[in-house]
């Protein structure tokens, strides 16, 4: 694990990295944009300048204020994102889980759409030259290969998304400078007056407003991939890429100025920068810039699906890290959902510019969201409140007038976001609700009670042994609890001796790289506590850090593991560990609300398809028993039943 202060630090190393990172979906944003603004509309100074303005504005307010300047302030340790900023502001509301979990549901449905979108922009370039070539298969080949790399981990590419993003904002940078040179004029759309203009007397100014928002949609990325690119160097080389990105849409509106009067139809003003001799070339760093982008959001997904794994918001599923690099993580489950996510809506929607009608819907929420929970950081840091009221006010405004815009395209294909966010809400919600309502029926018991019993057993030799050392996990907080159910386990179902009884208890903490342990010997050599304090980005592997303690206790001589069978004790061989998984199983509630059974039939669906509880722990399966424990929540007792002889 890498030293945050050393990732924070500006370098010439980090800022060639957060290049290649975290500028992709925002970066490659000019593909599309512009040609979004002009749509079927008739091209008018007006609609130039004010496109320009509103760009430029949007630029300014969203990205370089509210996240680069406000947001990155909210750190975790190091670490961005929805998930982190929840963890930092999380006790001071329980309602607060409900914008963490939208923002975190919307982001994802923008992981699905962002692939489409950029990389069907790069290659609809080819039908400048190509005029009949068929897109949609090309798109589709590129977006399969870049799942199916996934699994082999992206520390090779990574290293060379840097330099590849350098040469694209460069080139974009120099492609619209040489236009404006043509128009300095041009550059007087930077007057908030020509935003104004066209946003109060254009009719279409929400439809206007919906195609604008489009040039900030990686704003989120910023903030989420903070850990790994760190602050300043985040906040230096934004500082290129905005006058890369400015000079490139500056140059598309002297383009489009020889165009007034006219219609745009299929023609993207991007590509008509690039002289004839540079288009393959120019084509072919689009499609690679495009590929980038939405890497960067896959990855970014698959960081999203680990933190709500660990604060128990998505159900348990399989990690894997394909390499050492911080941060590097594959979601094979994730990766197929995007994967297949991303192909329906290329299928769907064909052409770029029909899904941009379906984009950036998620990514207003996503960042309405954010501006809840970092007024709540806000308030937590003990700024000024007119401070925090006015930074509500203003992104409140802005971002609810970006979602109306935004709003107008659902029947132009936003339907397709709404229900993609929708059902991955429904699934955190189910998740997190179901939990909660069965834990709510989790009978907690002295322990101290058993102690006694516990002895008794462990010497019992009428009782076959179980195993040297048991281990149970244990969901209870403090140390005189324990479940009933495990109790149960102990010395009801099948009475079980050991030598040594162990407890182990996980607690999740809200920073993201908390790795601490602490043993409580509840009966001296007999029943031992051990609590793991894991931040939320940390892999919960249970086997490997318990065997780390165990290693640790018998070198400071706390423990002694030999086993206690006779002709193994003689050759000083270790006993035998056997972990015991207690589930619960929630039978039929007759007390339980209509929706709250409604959310327990849906918690159990989703149970079937998540990773087994001794997998998500990463627990050797040779040694685990799991053994089904009814949590009997009520069942109705006002019935007589008549005995007969």
């Amino acid at each position: 694990m890498s030293n945050h202060k050393d990732v924070n630090k500006l370098s010439a190393a980090g800022l060639l990295i957060s290049l290649g990172i975290i500028y992709g979906d925002i970066g490659t944003s000019p593909l599309y944009v512009f040609k979004a603004i002009i749509g079927e509309r008739l091209i008018t100074a007006d609609l130039i300048l004010g496109g320009l303005s509103c760009i430029f504005w949007t630029l300014t307010l969203q990205t370089t204020i509210k996240y680069v300047i406000i947001t990155l302030q909210a750190d975790n340790k190091g670490e961005g994102g929805i998930f982190s900023l929840y963890s930092l502001v999380k006790r001071r509301a329980k309602w607060l889980i409900i914008p963490a979990m939208i923002g975190g549901a919307a982001l994802l449905a923008d992981g699905i759409m962002t692939p489409a979108v950029t990389v069907s922009s790069a290659i609809e370039g080819l039908g400048i030259i190509y005029a009949d070539l068929p897109t949609v298969p090309i798109v589709i080949a590129i977006i399969a290969v870049l799942f199916i790399l996934q699994q082999f981990g992206t520390s090779l590419v990574g290293k060379a998304f840097g330099p590849i993003m350098w040469v694209w904002f460069t080139m974009i940078a120099v492609l619209g400078f040489v236009y404006v040179l043509q128009f300095p004029e041009i550059l007087k759309s930077i007057n908030p007056y020509y935003a104004y203009h066209i946003l109060s007397t254009n009719p279409e100014a929400f439809l206007i407003i919906g195609a604008v928002f489009l040039c900030t949609t990686g704003a989120e990325a910023l903030y989420s991939d903070l850990g790994h690119c760190g602050r300043s160097n985040i906040r230096i080389s934004w500082i290129y890429v905005k006058t890369c990105l400015v000079l490139n849409y500056m140059g598309q509106g002297v383009w489009l100025w020889k165009l007034q009067g006219t219609k745009l139809g299929e023609i993207n003003p991007f590509y008509h920068l690039m002289p004839d001799w540079f288009l393959i070339t120019g084509i072919s760093i689009a499609t690679v810039a495009a590929t980038i982008a939405s890497q960067a959001l896959i990855s970014g997904s698959f960081t999203l699906i680990a933190e709500a794994v660990r604060l128990n918001l998505w159900p348990k599923v399989k990690i894997n890290y394909p390499s050492n690099q911080k941060g590097q993580l594959y979601v094979p489950s994730m990766n197929w959902v995007l994967c297949v996510g991303c192909i329906i809506v290329v299928l769907i929607f064909r052409k770029s510019t029909n899904m941009e009608a379906a984009y950036g819907l998620s990514i207003t929420v996503a960042m309405l969201m954010t501006t809840i929970l970092v007024s709540v950081f806000l308030m937590r840091k003990r700024v000024p409140t007119y401070l925090i009221v006015i930074f509500l006010t203003i992104y409140g405004v802005i971002e609810l007038t970006f979602l109306i815009g935004n709003a107008a395209k659902i029947l132009h294909g936003g339907w397709f976001t709404v229900l993609l966010g929708a059902s991955l809400f429904s699934i955190m919600w189910a998740w997190f609700n179901g939990r909660r309502i069965r834990n709510r029926y989790m009978k907690f018991i002295d322990i101290e009670k058993y102690y006694p019993i516990i002895e008794k057993i462990s010497i019992d030799e009428t009782i076959p042994k179980y195993a040297s050392q048991l281990v149970y996990l244990t969901s209870a907080n403090f140390n005189s609890e324990i479940e009933s159910s495990i109790m149960y386990s102990m010395i009801q179902k099948l009475p079980k001796r050991a030598d040594v009884y162990w407890l182990l208890h996980v607690d999740v903490t809200d920073e993201p790289h908390t790795m601490e342990y602490k043993v409580v010997p509840l009966i001296d050599g007999k029943l031992i506590r051990v609590d793991f304090r894991l931040g939320f980005r940390v892999e919960q592997r249970i086997n490997v850090l318990f065997r780390k303690v165990v290693e640790e206790m018998v070198k400071n001589q706390e423990i002694d593991i030999t086993s206690r069978y006779a002709s193994l004790n003689e050759h000083k061989i270790a006993g035998d560990f056997r972990f015991v998984v207690v589930e619960k199983v929630l039978s039929t509630s007759y007390s339980l609300q209509f929706i709250e059974r409604c959310t327990m039939i849906y918690y159990r669906i989703l149970k079937n398809f998540s990773v087994p509880e001794e997998k998500g722990f990463g627990l050797d399966l040779s040694f685990v028993t799991v053994e089904k424990v009814p949590l009997i929540v009520d069942l109705p007792t006002d019935f007589e039943l008549k005995r007969i002889n």
